[in-house]
């Protein structure tokens, strides 16, 4: 499981007592619901409006909510996972990019050239399709910006 803090915690027991969803504060707050959940997990920094909006919608004192996020610091992005994943979601993402990453790289530097794509110039999104036989599927969107490699 990824690591749990304090803040984590507290703000997914928060939520678990109000009727909101990662996607009804992603309206709220103007953000990707993806993004939202990335600040629950320490993936992500609020700003001074997200800290408002999350105080309101979640019963949490601005003052504490705030300075949990001071305390946490900034973010320490892929840290409390070990690898390869065992949560079985979080494997299948990691087993992708296992079958598919050299597919993905050649198709990308085909198309531009040798470099890389931005995970901090970077946005993501989860939407679900429902076909006409009733089948789900989850589509996520991923978007980095191309970074090509620099001759020296």
């Amino acid at each position: 499981m990824a690591h749990i803090d304090s803040l984590t915690q507290t703000l997914l027991t928060a939520k678990s007592t109000t009727t909101h969803t990662f996607a009804s504060l992603s309206t709220l707050l103007g953000r990707d619901e993806v993004a939202i959940a990335a600040l629950f997990y320490g993936a992500a920094l609020p700003s001074e409006s997200d800290l408002q909006h999350l105080s309101t919608a979640l019963r949490i004192p601005y003052d504490e909510l705030k300075s949990g996020f001071e305390k946490r610091g900034f973010p320490c992005r892929g840290v409390g996972m070990e690898m390869p994943p065992k949560e079985p979601l979080v494997y299948r993402l990691y087993e992708i990019v296992m079958n598919y990453g050299w597919a993905y790289k050649a198709v990308l530097n085909e198309m531009f050239g040798d470099g890389i794509v931005s995970a901090i110039a970077f946005s993501t999104n989860v939407k679900k399709e429902v076909e006409d036989d009733g089948s789900e599927w989850a589509v996520i969107t991923l978007r980095g910006k191309w970074l090509p490699y620099k001759r020296f």
